[in-house]
């Protein structure tokens, strides 16, 4: 009888958390309040955050281990590609145009870029202006282009250098047909175009100039506007000097034709201060603000064009800092430059480790021959939430935030409180809180508390996320009112306030990864690595690849325990290529990396 009662119970306090969270407004289905975030994909956002990727490049960041396929698993909805640890990619003039007018994609480039559109990503790419063949400071030019290596950095001003700039009429005429044949090759899969790197310190030589720039990206404008439907992006500049855009743009006379301003934060470079600090110490008297408002006012430019943070990132081996300031720091550093509408793209998926920047600055370690080579940082799934809760929305100033006890915390902690409401597309608004605080390593901030009341936010059955961890729990309102929460804790980290029925996206698997191909008489043998989101079969897809690439098909279906399939279909010698995703009830994950038979 003891353990009859018992289940009588249990099952009578199911039923009235079931009765909390369906509520009036909630919708029919009964939802179980999820203890963590649950992730979103690329493919169920339509406007997110960014990140920045080298292009695979064997043997440093082979496409057969498991990292690129994190950015889709993660969320990230923009992706900004073009250079490899501080040098060119295989987008880069110098590897497009190795053989002087003769122009051509790798087949890794075709493959990567067709992998980011396939599974959902908006891409933009940096344009590398040097090619020795053209701009090399040598009496005597090479006939061949031969790329390098990731190895230098700037400022290389060696006398083959790609950092030399295109300064001449002749130089400039070659420059732009690269330009013109990369937006045009492209220009079905990607839209936005910049005019390579932070062209204000040592990645132009000798060093950045203004007018220099501005008259290059005069005719870089026009050749990228000559494809319907391409976008010019200004920049990224390295600092948010007003001086700098204000001499360049002077220069192009070509305001009208920027379609989006980029620049780059790192406040403090090398040192651990607060994201929040690039808009009052970190550059002195400038500051991305202060920059947004002379582009904003300047004659010309176009109403409301949008902002790129295109280069974001503070990093855990810096002086100060550690892998848990590292996860705060950069998911406040997002939602900060959310609710100012700038959109934030942060430094870098996975580095290559042949680079200058050796594995600091990946929020996926890269290949250092350790056992945690391509596993995630604590900074991974504090974005992976980030992206979950804040892709598709937007800044709602009706959204009012207000506590008695923020002028005691600020006197306490020494630094400001940030909250800001935020609404998605779907009319359900989500709060962001936190002390704007200079983080200490060891996650040892002591938190405070405060009692929050939310006006005009809708939300009925609040619920308590923190965005670093991704715990989840609920919240009552305050008795006898239906805004306000008691003895919420404060801290330097992100904590979200929703409603308990937030969470209504539904859990895809994540994406296989590390597909290899081996070609025999008899077919050929595929293997590869399933992870996580509860999937169920996997799907192996196959490409006819000739003069022009076919369409991908569906050649078989297996159960999710399958790594292996021989694809008996395929002769010797016949060219097809191959990817693979895995599927559940709630749909398709996005996809593997792509081989080809014969490999290119």
């Amino acid at each position: 009888m003891i353990g009859h009662h018992k289940g009588r119970t249990i099952f009578f306090v199911v039923l009235l958390f079931t009765v909390f969270l369906e509520g009036s407004s909630f919708p029919q289905v009964t939802r179980t309040l999820p203890e963590k975030v649950p992730p979103k994909r690329t493919s169920q956002i339509q406007d997110g955050f960014g990140i920045n990727s080298d292009l695979p490049r064997d043997p440093y960041l082979p496409w057969n281990r498991w990292w690129w396929t994190r950015m889709f698993d993660a969320g990230f909805k923009w992706i900004r590609i073009g250079q490899y640890e501080n040098s060119s990619d295989y987008t880069s003039w110098d590897w497009i145009e190795q053989k002087r007018g003769v122009y051509a994609a790798s087949p890794l480039l075709e493959d990567t870029v067709d992998s980011l559109i396939d599974n959902g990503m908006d891409v933009q790419v940096q344009l590398l202006y040097g090619n020795q063949m053209y701009t090399a400071h040598s009496g005597k030019l090479p006939d061949l282009s031969v790329p390098e290596p990731g190895s230098f950095h700037n400022d290389d001003r060696s006398m083959y250098s790609i950092y030399w700039p295109p300064l001449t009429p002749e130089q400039t005429t070659a420059f732009n047909k690269y330009v013109g044949w990369m937006v045009d090759h492209f220009k079905d899969r990607i839209h936005y175009w910049a005019l390579w790197n932070e062209q204000d310190i040592g990645y132009w030589n000798p060093w950045g100039n203004p007018e220099q720039y501005g008259h290059l990206l005069t005719s870089f404008v026009g050749t990228v506007h000559k494809t319907p439907g391409a976008r010019v992006i200004y920049g990224g500049q390295a600092n948010p000097s007003r001086d700098f855009t204000q001499r360049a743009l002077n220069t192009c006379k070509c305001a009208d034709g920027i379609d989006v301003y980029a620049y780059h934060t790192y406040p403090g470079y090398g040192q651990n201060m607060n994201p929040e600090t690039m808009d009052y110490g970190a550059y002195l008297n400038e500051s991305p603000s202060a920059l947004r408002d002379l582009v904003n006012h300047y004659p010309g430019i176009k109403a409301g064009i949008p902002f790129f943070d295109d280069e974001f990132n503070s990093i855990p081996s810096w002086t100060g800092s550690d892998e848990s300031v590292q996860a705060k720091y950069v998911t406040r550093g997002l939602i900060y430059n959310h609710a100012a509408g700038v959109k934030t793209f942060v430094w870098l998926l996975a580095a290559g480790t042949d680079g200058n920047e050796f594995d600091d600055f990946g929020i996926v370690h890269g290949l250092t021959n350790h056992e945690y080579d391509f596993t995630p940082r604590p900074v991974f799934y504090a974005l992976q939430n980030t992206n979950a809760l804040f892709s598709d929305t937007k800044l709602d100033s009706t959204i009012e935030i207000s506590s008695n006890d923020i002028p005691a915390i600020r006197r306490q902690s020494g630094f400001p409180f940030l909250s800001y409401g935020f609404r998605s597309k779907t009319g359900k608004s989500i709060v962001a809180y936190w002390i704007a605080a200079h983080s200490a390593p060891g996650n040892s901030f002591p938190p405070f508390y405060a009692t929050l009341t939310l006006k005009n936010s809708g939300i009925q059955h609040p619920v308590l996320i923190d965005a670093v961890s991704g715990d989840i729990r609920p919240l009552s309102w305050k008795s006898g009112t239906t805004d306000t929460l008691e003895m919420l804790p404060v801290t330097d980290s992100i904590l979200a306030i929703a409603d308990a029925d937030y969470f209504d996206w539904p859990v895809l698997p994540e994406a296989p990864s590390s597909l290899t191909a081996v070609s025999t008489e008899s077919g050929v043998n595929l293997g590869w690595e399933v992870h996580g989101g509860n999937p169920e079969h996997v799907v192996v897809e196959r490409r006819q690849d000739s003069a022009a690439r076919g369409a991908w098909q569906r050649i078989v279906e297996l159960p999710a325990s399958a790594t292996q399939y021989s694809d008996s279909q395929v002769k010797l010698g016949q060219r097809v290529s191959y990817r693979v995703r895995a599927t559940n009830a709630n749909g398709d994950s996005a996809t593997s990396n792509i081989v080809r038979v014969p490999s290119s």
